[in-house]
């Protein structure tokens, strides 16, 4: 199936597509240097591209997931760091308003901030010792409940968008008169004793400014405590971040395609008379990435449509969510893999936009449902076992 398939679609493309040539002519710098591209999210924030996924009656463009998707693919085709910055923000204020999880006011209020003003939101629950939030263990930040609100204290890691979000969800574990227990607070990024730590120096997704956050006797209020978990509609919201990552990473691979192609139609080594694309390797190589791309595409895209138009069976087939993802990361690892081998050497040279693609792509490796628990969840599904 090919996209646009309508309108709206194409509307959403088109203005994903306006944004990518700015950003992806700052990429190689965004990431040479390690800093957040604030430039980038300031265009972005001026089109209203930032409140993509908020409900129209908040003031957002009221995008879907598979109209998400569609959009944010040509962000990740521009920027990876770009990409998967916004896809988190996006995705969490999607799957926040389509699950009405959190009190309509506090809803409200946070939406409205992104559509009107473009304020940014991320969840930062990832800590030194912790590991992977999503296995249920206690976190070592605390929430001491007092009578004044709740005093918090801890040390974040991997905190993407870090210098510049307006709201942070912090897992924490609540201390009262209860047993220990996780809890979820939003919490004002510029609230009294929050600090970043700026020690995001990685290989991949340079730009994403994934900080240390720490907090010290922060302070929030007791109704701060928010869901970021369950739904009051059929199904749990996974989808945005499921789509919208994959989207990232295959506009990557996708942009690794367009540059192996490029190289192999303009580049003609001393002892040949014409470019190194009449070569019947080098045809095979850029064959076998685009099957991997078309499929790739199309089950990730299938995958959205159905999710979108089949809301009550969602619980049943958040299997699907897990093939896409991992399908779509085995195929961009793939695809940059063979964009190296296309240009040999050139690739590697920092000049060269390969590199970034080859380094980027790696970063899927650690997006959740990371890919011992993506198999877990197909094979279960496959074998009819909880």
């Amino acid at each position: 199936m090919e996209y646009p398939q309508n309108a709206r679609q194409a509307e959403f493309i088109a203005q994903a597509d306006s944004l990518a040539g700015p950003i992806a002519a700052r990429a190689a710098e965004t990431d040479r240097s390690g800093t957040f591209p604030f430039e980038n999210f300031a265009e972005m924030r001026t089109a209203g591209f930032l409140g993509l996924t908020v409900p129209e009656e908040f003031g957002g463009l009221g995008a879907n997931p598979l109209e998400y998707a569609l959009a944010v693919e040509r962000i990740g085709h521009a920027c990876g760091s770009t990409g998967l910055a916004v896809n988190m923000h996006l995705s969490l204020i999607g799957k926040i308003a389509e699950t009405r999880i959190w009190p309509e006011d506090t809803l409200s209020h946070v939406a409205r901030d992104i559509a009107e003003n473009g304020a940014l939101i991320n969840s930062v629950h990832s800590e030194p010792d912790l590991g992977s939030p999503s296995r249920g263990a206690l976190p070592s930040t605390t929430a001491l409940k007092t009578p004044d609100g709740y005093l918090v204290n801890g040390h974040k890691r991997w905190a993407s968008l870090a210098p510049a979000l307006d709201y942070m969800i912090i897992l924490a574990k609540i201390l009262d008169d209860e047993e220990p227990r996780r809890g979820n607070f939003l919490l004002p990024a510029k609230s009294p004793g929050v600090s970043i730590d700026p020690v995001w120096d990685n290989i991949a997704m340079r730009g994403t400014a994934s900080d240390d956050i720490i907090l010290t006797d922060v302070l929030i209020p007791l109704d701060s405590q928010v869901r970021v978990d369950g739904s009051t509609v059929p199904g749990d919201g996974n989808g945005w971040s499921a789509f919208g990552g994959g989207a990232v990473f295959l506009g990557i691979a996708q942009a690794a395609f367009d540059e192996a192609v490029r190289f192999a139609q303009t580049r003609t080594p001393n002892g040949m008379d014409q470019p190194i694309a009449s070569l019947p390797t080098i045809q095979a190589r850029i064959a076998n990435m685009q099957l991997d791309l078309m499929q790739a595409r199309t089950l990730l895209y299938s995958t959205a449509d159905w999710w979108v138009n089949n809301p009550n069976e969602r619980a049943s087939g958040a299997w699907r969510l897990a093939a896409a993802k991992t399908a779509v990361n085995r195929a961009a690892i793939r695809v940059t893999d063979e964009a190296l081998r296309v240009s040999g050497s050139a690739g590697l040279a920092m000049t060269s936009p390969l590199q970034r693609y080859f380094r980027d792509v790696r970063a899927s490796i650690g997006q959740p449902p990371i890919e011992d628990i993506a198999l877990s969840i197909i094979g279960k599904a496959a074998l009819g076992v909880n």
